[in-house]
């Protein structure tokens, strides 16, 4: 009887989670799929069903190719840069000082700049465009290119040049992350026993050292959770790109990403059908991805 009111109590807080998670996640997923099989405008009443036409047209489709030949170079470099740039700053933070007092401590004024690289998060993503519209500016005025014009270089058309303007979003969208991945981090080394660094300390281990042979091991899980967000993030970064680049991934299609394009074939052209395919084929690239990080970084568990 007590375990019958312990579960009705439960049931009872999580029904309207379920309920409002339902309506307003797992039913558009739903409505997209039976969408995906249609050619419907967004506004007509005939819904005229085209079955796996949509599919069919996504592999001939050039923009979809070249957005999702930009979303693997955002998904090679967004993860790895952030993960990297993170894990350093983390160690410095919270070990890189050394045996100070009683225990490892981080580096001179560490809280400080805990604080400066997670400002970045509180940051809205068009507040972040508009902040980097004005480091990119293409002339003298913009933040990078005055730096250059005072040594005689550039200027630069950081976003306006095809090859460079995907490269420079990926460099904001790292900037932007890093700061959540540093906290994380450190709450991953947080939970690492301190005396396993003190004691590779008095043998004579490095900073190095440290690092690779016991910080980096114990945060592998973390780091695979890190790498899934980043991956799926990889996947996105619609408002940033819309905000510096247009919303039609400027230069010359050289920014675009799926959610942009499925934006522009939905509501610039009238295509909600095809637009719903390409949001099916975005839904099964993201959940792949996830599956096989999950899968091929999969170990056995370290027990402390």
């Amino acid at each position: 009887m007590r375990r019958l009111r312990t579960y009705g109590f439960v049931a009872g807080f999580l029904a309207v989670p379920l309920v409002l998670y339902t309506v307003f996640v797992i039913s558009p997923y739903a409505q997209a799929f039976q969408l995906a099989l249609t050619s419907w405008n967004g506004y007509s009443s005939v819904v005229r069903y085209v079955g796996f036409d949509n599919f069919g047209r996504l592999l001939e489709d050039e923009v979809f190719w070249r957005a999702l030949r930009n979303h693997g170079i955002l998904l090679l470099v967004l993860p790895v840069a952030t993960i990297v740039i993170a894990l350093l700053f983390a160690f410095l933070l919270n070990l890189g000082g050394g045996t100070r007092g009683a225990g490892m401590a981080g580096v001179w004024g560490s809280g400080f700049y805990r604080v400066v690289f997670f400002f970045p998060q509180v940051l809205a993503v068009a507040v972040v465009g508009v902040l980097f519209q004005a480091v990119y500016r293409p002339d003298a005025d913009g933040v990078l290119n005055g730096i250059l014009a005072r040594f005689g270089l550039g200027p630069v058309g950081w976003l306006i040049e095809p090859d460079l303007a995907l490269w420079s979003i990926i460099a904001v969208m790292v900037w932007q992350a890093v700061g959540f991945y540093v906290v994380l981090f450190s709450a991953g080394m947080a939970a690492i026993p301190k005396d396993y660094f003190e004691a590779a300390a008095l043998d004579g281990a490095g900073r190095v050292r440290l690092f690779f042979s016991i910080t980096l091991p114990l945060l592998r899980d973390t780091v695979q959770v890190a790498w899934i967000y980043l991956g799926i993030a990889a996947f996105d970064g619609f408002a940033l790109i819309q905000v510096l680049a247009g919303d039609k991934g400027e230069p010359d299609g050289a920014t675009t990403v799926l959610p942009i394009t499925i934006y522009n074939t939905a509501f610039s052209y009238q295509k909600v059908g095809y637009a719903s395919a390409m949001g099916v084929a975005l839904f099964f690239l993201t959940v792949t991805f996830a599956v096989l990080t999950l899968r091929t970084t999969r170990r056995e568990r370290v027990e402390l």
